[in-house]
């Protein structure tokens, strides 16, 4: 396993929001707990699923994203990063990918944007939400969205990050896969559901940076959106360990953890398990 980065201890913020279908305001939102978190001091920013807009409408999407003032939004935050000299983590937004007749097709991007100001790294979501909850609740992300199908570490300069989004969270053989390759840090953006949140974010949060040894940072929307939509909130930071550094709660706002990388190394060399894979033959499936 490679050794984790040498690198002082910083300090990192979640932004937590309850966006909406208006990018102006979404952006306004960001701009404004942006500045307030790297006036705080923090290094590293992490914002959520659907940061810069929150809209089931797929058509809807894709005139957005495709505008010229949606891609004046994706510069501004640039250039927000290099103003603060900070590393913007724009945790995942839609990205226009075509326009086609036959329907738009869609990325869920996250863009990691180094304190230069410039995209040190980026990611399409690999898992589509396509789910239909009890209560009437129904997602089916892949009508419009296009699965990416890479997994992404970054060298982030004072750590290496794993880059995942929000239902990715349930499949933890790519979170090892990131662990193996070297990632320090596991980032979750969100926009988890009130049903699944409550009996699962916690758990499954937890879960992940116990088995990787990785500190998981999941910046969450929350609230109820105008879309219709009611999202849990709770961003979290959870250590190596398993413990929860901090919870953003229910409210909008910005969250703050004390970083030390040199809990990665304790926590797997308690517990190496990274270094314990042994081939097997799997079962049959049963008809």
């Amino acid at each position: 396993m490679p050794e984790p980065h040498p690198t002082p201890p910083f300090k990192a913020a979640l932004v937590q929001m309850t966006a909406s279908k208006s990018l102006d305001k979404n952006l306004a939102f960001l701009e404004d707990t942006i500045r307030e978190a790297a006036g705080n001091g923090a290094a590293y920013i992490l914002t959520p699923e659907n940061s810069l807009l929150m809209d089931l409408d797929g058509q809807r999407v894709a005139e957005v994203t495709g505008s010229t003032a949606y891609a004046e939004a994706l510069t501004s935050l640039h250039q927000l990063a290099g103003e603060h000299g900070v590393t913007l983590h724009i945790g995942a937004t839609p990205v226009l990918l075509s326009a086609a007749s036959s329907g738009p097709q869609l990325s869920n991007r996250s863009f990691l944007i180094g304190p230069d100001g410039q995209l040190i790294g980026q990611y399409d979501k690999i898992h589509m939400f396509d789910v239909s909850l009890p209560g009437g609740e129904s997602y089916r992300e892949s009508a419009t969205y296009k699965p990416g199908a890479e997994a992404v570490v970054v060298d982030g300069s004072f750590a290496k990050i794993g880059l995942t989004i929000c239902y990715d969270l349930r499949f933890p053989s790519l979170y090892r896969a990131l662990a193996q390759a070297g990632a320090e840090m596991i980032t979750v953006p969100a926009a988890f559901t009130q049903y699944t949140g409550k009996a699962h974010w916690h758990v499954l949060l937890r879960a992940r940076a116990i088995e990787t040894g990785c500190f998981v940072f999941a910046s969450a929307q929350t609230g109820a959106h105008e879309t219709g939509r009611s999202t849990f909130g709770h961003s979290l930071i959870v250590s190596p360990w398993g413990e929860v550094l901090v919870d953003g709660g229910t409210e909008p706002g910005v969250s703050y953890a004390d970083i030390d990388l040199t809990e990665i190394g304790v926590s797997r060399r308690a517990v190496p398990s990274l270094t314990h894979d042994r081939d097997f033959i799997a079962p049959t499936a049963s008809p």
